[in-house]
Formats: structure tokens, C-alpha cells, sequence
């Protein structure tokens, strides 16, 4: 039979009450007591009941993160940040994906009552009506890059903006005019906002130009189909940025298939810098998020949300982008790395 802490309560001659404070920490136990019990405990093999300890504590020690996805390089990342950050605290991670729809965020909210001490939701999906109707008012809670950023909860968010006419300003700054986009979806946060700064900066920065904008979903498959509908235009651009790296590999791979020589005959750019974006050939121009980074700190602001010591205000805070110049866009030379200042 498994070892109970009664066993031990037992074994050492006190009660179940000074055996629970000794091995949860507690400062009305005296250390000497505390290490006397801890080493009957550790004799004995008892193991504590997860269970039993989330009821008197009411906590689960389980952090809860709703995404938009759970596949690619960019959620691999941002997973291994939060994950790296929650068990330094001791934490379990339990995820969940929106799946696409507000309907699926919903119902991934509502499925965490209970389980979790706090989430991070991210989702271009989520609202303040979905947030209001899905979750108890006393969950913890930090939003990541969602359009209700600096609302009712802390939320962290990528300059999206600025990073995209940063790397506007380095194709302009080449000498590139013709200018295509492949954006993201239309109703996903992230996508709007890049899409936003590439407009700004060829109004800014190429007055005249006409902006030229394929749709894509942020997959490989939408990049090289984007690819192919470019590689059939009678004028092609000089240069295309994809709104994320995966559309950009995709696009690449078109033209390398077509036989277009790069970034001889086109130049082509990404966002978000994912680990195979310095391996494919030639290695990708983009804009680096420290997506590993972004999720830590969302953890870390969610732990204090939920240790209750410190206030965190709903405010936003905003994640610096770098513009990392590789060769798709220039002849082979070392990277380059540039931090933009330019302030939205």
C-alpha cells in the first residue's frame, strides 16, 4: 500500500497538521523539525498527493495557454519560452488551440475553469465579448498580440508595425520600388499590423508606388502559391515581403523551381526570423522576434497576476523587433543585425 502522510505523522510523533507545514514550507514549523520530518518522509517513500495538496491550497500548480495554433516553428517557440519559464517556477503547462474560430476559443477557455491557476490566451479570435463570456472574472490572465491588448488585462505584444517598415525601409533603401506583399489572413491580428507598416512605409518612403497585397494563411503551401501567381504576372515585382518566414520559404521555393535566380533577378524577405529561416538557400532577409522570449514573458507577468503580491496593470507591453539582413535580399555578406528605433 501506498505510504499516507498519516504514516508519517505517525513515524515521526506529531500531527497530520505539522507534518502538511513541514513539507509545504511553512514558517510556523522550526527547520530542525521541518528536516526531521522531510527525512522520516523521504524513508518512508511518501509521495504528496497533487490532488489533496490543490484543495487546501487552492492551487493547481498548472498554468493554462490557449493559442491560435500548436503547429510550426513559430508556436514550437514560443511553447519552449513558456515552458522554459513555468518550470523554473515549479509549474505544469496545459495547452489548448482556438483551431481557427471564436466558437473553438471559447469553448478552450471554458475548458480550463478549474484545471488552471492562470492563462495566456492568445488569439486573433479573442475579443472583450469573448473574454467577458468564457472567463471567470477571477481568473489570472494575460493576453498575447491580441487585438484587445492594453484593455482589461496586461497583455504583451510584437511591434509588428515597426518591423515591417523597417524592413520596408531596407528594400527601398536597396533601390527596390515594385514592392509585393503576401499577407497574412485578413481577420488575424499579427497580419493586420504588417500589413499596415508595409503600407505606411511605401507611402512614406516610395510616394507614387502602388502597393501590391496576395493573401496568404501563413502556411508554406499559400507562400508558393503566392509564388507561382507572381511568377505569372507580366510585370514582376523587384522584391516581395511575406508577412511571416513560412509564406516567405514557400514563395522562394517557387521561384528557385522556376528557375529565378535570387536575389538576382527577385528579392525576397520574411518576419518573425524561426530557426530554418538562416538554413534554407539563400538564407532569408527578415524581421527577428525573440519568440522564445515572448512567451517567457508572458509567463513570468502571469505569475505575477497569480501570485497575488504584486499588481500587474492592464497595460501593454511591447516587444522589439530586429531587422536581420541575410542574403535573399543582398549578395552573400556576413548578417547583419540592426535594431530599429522607430517609435509607433
Amino acid at each position: 500500500m501506498a505510504v499516507t502522510i498519516r504514516d508519517v505523522a505517525k513515524a515521526a510523533g506529531v500531527s497530520l497538521a505539522t507534518v502538511s507545514r513541514a513539507l509545504n514550507g511553512s514558517p510556523a514549523v522550526t527547520e530542525d523539525t521541518r528536516q526531521r520530518i522531510a527525512a522520516i518522509a523521504a524513508r518512508l517513500g511518501y509521495v504528496p498527493h497533487e490532488g489533496a495538496r490543490s484543495l487546501s491550497s487552492r492551487r493547481t500548480r498548472c498554468i493554462g495557454a490557449v493559442l491560435p495554433d500548436l503547429h510550426g516553428e513559430f508556436f514550437s517557440e514560443l511553447i519552449r519560452g513558456i515552458d522554459r519559464a513555468a518550470r523554473i517556477h515549479g509549474l505544469h503547462l496545459l495547452l489548448s488551440s482556438s483551431h481557427g474560430d471564436a466558437e473553438e476559443a471559447g469553448a478552450a477557455l471554458r475548458a480550463m475553469r478549474g484545471r488552471v491557476d492562470g492563462l495566456l490566451v492568445m488569439s486573433p479570435y479573442v475579443d472583450q465579448h469573448v473574454l467577458d463570456r468564457n472567463l471567470l472574472p477571477s481568473m489570472p490572465t494575460v493576453l498575447v498580440n491580441t487585438a484587445e491588448g492594453g484593455g482589461r488585462y496586461p497583455s504583451l505584444a510584437v511591434d509588428n508595425h515597426g518591423g515591417a517598415f523597417e524592413m520596408m525601409r531596407h528594400l527601398v533603401g536597396r533601390g527596390h520600388r515594385r514592392i509585393a506583399m503576401i499577407a497574412g489572413p485578413e481577420d488575424n491580428f499579427d497580419a493586420r499590423q504588417r500589413l499596415a507598416g508595409y503600407a505606411d512605409a511605401l507611402r512614406e518612403l516610395a510616394p507614387g508606388t502602388n502597393a501590391q497585397v496576395l493573401r496568404g494563411d501563413f502556411s508554406e503551401e499559400s507562400g508558393y502559391r503566392a509564388g507561382q501567381r507572381l511568377l505569372a504576372m507580366s510585370e514582376r515585382p523587384e522584391a516581395v515581403f511575406a508577412a511571416n518566414d513560412m509564406m516567405a520559404i514557400g514563395c522562394l521555393f517557387a521561384f528557385t523551381e522556376a528557375g529565378l535566380r535570387v536575389p538576382e533577378d527577385i528579392a525576397v524577405a520574411g518576419f518573425d526570423d524561426v530557426p530554418i529561416a538562416r538554413y534554407v538557400t539563400p538564407p532569408l532577409t527578415t524581421v527577428r522576434v525573440r519568440i522564445d522570449e515572448l512567451g517567457e514573458m508572458a509567463l513570468e507577468r502571469l505569475v505575477l497576476a497569480v501570485g497575488g503580491q504584486v499588481r500587474v496593470a492592464p497595460t501593454t507591453q511591447v516587444l522589439r523587433t530586429e531587422l536581420v539582413v541575410r542574403s535573399s535580399c543582398a549578395r552573400p555578406q556576413a548578417p547583419l543585425v540592426a535594431m530599429h528605433r522607430r517609435k509607433r
